[in-house]
């Protein structure tokens, strides 16, 4: 017990990959064996997360169950990992969504090995990106991650899998390569890429660098940080790659994809830019509350006009992701005011909220795409008496993620929103379109698929819709629940959040 106590973060971490190796000897024809050891292995450490959320001390100030280890002495660079409440909160909403895509993943009947297996080592980079330390490990864990999700959309997508898992690694590496060259620079410069060091030094950075005055220095390496966690999160006009990427992936690379891997994006904002460049954040503010604006609106509005469930449902990302910039930008235009700290508490429950409800919604889509075969919604209409259940858990998660007053979307919208408008006045205003236009296509979705008379294609014969399963059902339940809880009762999660944005900003 005091050994898992010891390296309770390196347990979380790694035992993912450990079970993606016990698949790899497991009987290619065990299908169902391969299922379950996948499941049961992804629940692991979920598990100990939930242990890590016990007993971490959300009052006590810096970082929390570190670990250090050797490992590049030559660039001084080591292991070094560590959560706060940031960074708990991602591990908490990747080891609770990863074992959900598990399980909805038990359709799946083509190289089921290599799937689990891809799906266990992308959350094990996911992961290292949250508690990376040392911003040599954190990038490595970054391009980690990038690897088993281009293959499970190549490999396990639709039609269109080739160009939408290219276009996301390109997309991906290309804002990654000025995202390595800055951190090269903060390693030459302090001989450490230790990140708690980092903070002090940079900041406290006079006179010239490499012949250049530090602000414009300061600048080059901001925006290198700004464009590769942007194409990440995304924000227009970096977006394209998420529509098709959403729209191509299996139903369950969906699920994380929206659900973790947007958020690495957003993270990286929170972590790398707001403290190791604070001047630049407060002086760039509006240029970043444009881009969040443009995304809020432009992604509601995109999302308004797609007949195509999916890809209605991934542009909603972008809409919703916005005001994950928008907290952002007002936190780092008013840092160290109550705005700010309502905006950032709003940012980062924002992320955990839309983590819950995109997963869900794109769950749902795929639940209805496996028995029609089809996502154009012209073709639906008419379903809600062939699917009542189905009915109404689409509806509940829906206005989950329209912002209905009572379930999570709301109380992190309402605080961003609260947070920008005394410091963005002029940019909240103009989101707020985006935010009306959010209530004109998740109803439009609705209607589309479940309203209207009785559809009679697939009310009869081998078309006839069947009813969401019980496995489908418990795929939902915890998602569903924790949307109720954080709606009526957010303060579960956000006293984490708002002593740790308190103590870091």
């Amino acid at each position: 017990m005091e050994f898992i106590s010891s390296h309770l973060l390196t347990l979380i971490l790694f035992f993912p990959v450990l079970a993606a190796l016990v698949i790899l000897f497991l009987p290619r024809d065990e299908v169902k064996l391969t299922r379950w050891t996948a499941l049961i292995a992804s629940l692991v450490p979920f598990g100990l997360s939930v242990w890590l959320w016990v007993r971490f001390e959300a009052g006590l100030p810096g970082f929390q169950f570190k670990e250090t280890y050797a490992w590049y002495a030559a660039v001084s660079s080591a292991f070094h990992i560590g959560v706060d409440g940031l960074s708990l909160t991602m591990v908490m909403l990747t080891t609770l969504l990863t074992p959900l895509a598990i399980l909805a993943s038990f359709g799946i009947q083509d190289k089921v090995k290599a799937y689990m297996m891809l799906f266990l080592m992308l959350e094990t980079g996911m992961l290292g990106v949250f508690m990376s330390l040392d911003l040599l490990i954190f990038f490595v864990f970054w391009e980690i991650g990038l690897v088993p999700m281009y293959f499970l959309i190549n490999q396990w997508g639709s039609a269109n899998r080739n160009y939408a898992s290219l276009k996301f690694m390109i997309y991906t590496m290309g804002g990654s390569l000025g995202l390595l060259l800055a951190i090269q620079l903060l390693g030459v410069l302090f001989q450490t890429y230790d990140l708690p060091a980092l903070y002090e030094q940079w900041n406290a950075l006079e006179g010239t660098v490499m012949g250049l005055p530090v602000a414009s220095v300061k600048a080059i390496a901001f925006w290198a940080f700004v464009v590769a966690f942007a194409i990440k999160v995304p924000v227009w006009p970096f977006h394209t790659w998420l529509p098709d990427a959403h729209t191509e992936a299996p139903t369950a690379g969906s699920m994380i994809l929206a659900g973790v891997l947007l958020k690495l994006g957003a993270y990286g904002f929170l972590r790398l830019v707001l403290p190791l460049y604070p001047v630049e954040s407060e002086k760039y503010a509006g240029a970043l509350a444009f881009l969040a604006v443009m995304a809020i609106v432009f992604g509601a509005f995109a999302s308004f006009g797609q007949t195509d469930f999916k890809r209605l449902v991934a542009y909603s990302s972008v809409n919703h992701m916005g005001f994950v910039l928008l907290g952002i930008a007002a936190a780092a235009k008013s840092a160290g005011t109550m705005n700010a700290h309502i905006a950032m508490d709003g940012a980062v429950l924002q992320m955990f909220n839309h983590g819950l409800s995109a997963a869900g919604m794109f769950f749902l889509v795929g639940v209805i795409y496996e028995r029609t075969h089809t996502r154009n919604l012209e073709e639906f209409g008419g379903l809600f008496p062939l699917a009542p259940v189905y009915g109404g858990i689409l509806i509940f998660t829906s206005m989950a993620s329209l912002g209905l007053p009572g379930l999570n979307g709301f109380v992190s919208e309402f605080m961003v929103v609260r947070g920008s408008w005394p410091v963005l006045t002029v940019y909240t205003a103009i989101a707020m379109l985006g935010l009306l236009f959010t209530g004109a296509y998740i109803l439009k979705g609705i209607k589309k698929v479940l309203h209207g008379p009785v559809n009679e294609h697939w009310a009869h014969g081998e078309r006839k819709l069947t009813e969401i399963t019980t496995r489908e059902i418990i795929v939902m339940a915890p998602l569903m629940a924790l949307i109720l809880v954080l709606g009526i009762w957010p303060m579960v999660i956000l006293d984490v959040i708002n002593k740790a944005v308190t103590m870091l900003f």
